[in-house]
């Protein structure tokens, strides 16, 4: 039997089971392991985690890997747990829950324990269930500081690209929160969802007359606003729907610029990157992480915002490859979720 540590009732085990990506590969084939549970700083807490939000940069970076991974690495960046050590003082205490976003220069969350910094995470309240609590952070957070980074203010006309992924489902209703007119892309069958979401006019992306029809509905001035989520060829076409001097939030890779469409619509363009705030290091923006979680706690308490649609995902390395492969695929609208407590 292991040896364990007794604080405030919490048997802490010196092992934990994990899920790991031996090293990059295209199926994103995982291994179950056994590795030690990890030593905290005076700034981190040990979380016995319950719930893991899986997301699509987790299998994007499984199939590439990341330069800052060292290998195995655990995945997961998205999750809920209960706080189970932390020094004296440290807020929050020992058995508060809390939901974070990982930092993705380290190693994730798909494991019984994980060490977090205290100052980014937020008290999950004992009115939500976890597991909806571990589908917002990375889409929601992502949400958020989209719509900061165009300004969104009562009045403006918004696309969303991509409205039916979770990144979309809470812009769309942030969106309408400030007042905004909102224009989404989805396929059509997931016309009916982004509607009830608040969505003012949807259309469907695979349509050959998609711009025709947008400016159909919009008139000739143009966006105001983008929230591009797709990148490419997509944040192109999306620039010139846009007016003159419109602003866009891109959450992919940029493509290469034609000059004569920059020239003629001098677009404020804003990169959207949530693990930029761990790995520049930056106190002020992963301290922004807690404040973006509490917003969106709260909203879901409160019933402001819905979340995505929860998938349970088994705790195991071959039903989260499973899952992984399934959102990359593409057209999947909800939330896959580990549980990970037993």
């Amino acid at each position: 039997m292991p040896k364990t540590d007794n604080l405030n009732n919490y048997d802490i085990p010196q092992t934990m089971r994990a899920i790991v990506l031996p090293e990059p590969n295209e199926a994103i084939n995982l291994a179950d392991v056994e590795m030690p549970v990890p030593d905290c700083a005076d700034n981190e807490l040990l979380v016995k985690v319950e719930y893991v939000g899986l997301n699509p940069v987790d299998g994007y970076f499984a199939k590439t890997g990341f330069c800052k991974w060292q290998y195995p690495h655990v995945l997961g960046l998205d999750a809920v747990g209960v706080v189970v050590k932390a020094k004296k003082g440290v807020f929050p205490n020992v058995g508060e829950r809390v939901m974070w976003h990982a930092n993705i220069g380290e190693q994730g969350a798909l494991s019984e324990y994980t060490k977090v910094a205290n100052f980014a995470v937020s008290v999950v309240p004992d009115a939500l269930n976890p597991a909806i609590a571990a589908t917002l952070p990375c889409a929601g957070m992502a949400a958020l500081i989209s719509l900061d980074k165009i300004n969104i203010s009562e009045g403006d006309t918004v696309l969303i690209e991509g409205g039916s992924g979770a990144v979309g489902q809470f812009a769309i209703q942030y969106a309408k929160q400030r007042g905004a007119d909102v224009f989404v892309t989805a396929s059509k069958r997931n016309h009916k969802m982004v509607k009830q979401l608040g969505a003012d006019a949807v259309f469907d992306y695979n349509d050959k007359k998609l711009c025709e029809k947008i400016r159909r509905e919009l008139g000739p001035q143009g966006f105001d606003a983008v929230i591009d989520t797709i990148g490419g060829d997509t944040t192109l076409r999306n620039i010139e729907l846009m007016r003159f001097c419109g602003r866009i939030a891109c959450l992919n890779p940029l493509p290469s610029f034609d000059q004569d469409l920059m020239y003629h619509r001098a677009p404020n363009i804003s990169v959207v990157s949530i693990g930029g705030a761990w790995l520049a290091n930056s106190l002020c923006a992963q301290q922004r992480l807690s404040f973006m979680g509490n917003l969106l706690l709260e909203g879901a308490v409160n019933s402001d915002i819905k979340h995505p649609d929860i998938t349970p995902v088994d705790f195991s390395a071959e039903s989260v490859s499973q899952a992984l492969n399934k959102q990359l695929a593409g057209g999947f609208t909800g939330k896959q979720i580990v549980k990970v407590a037993r």
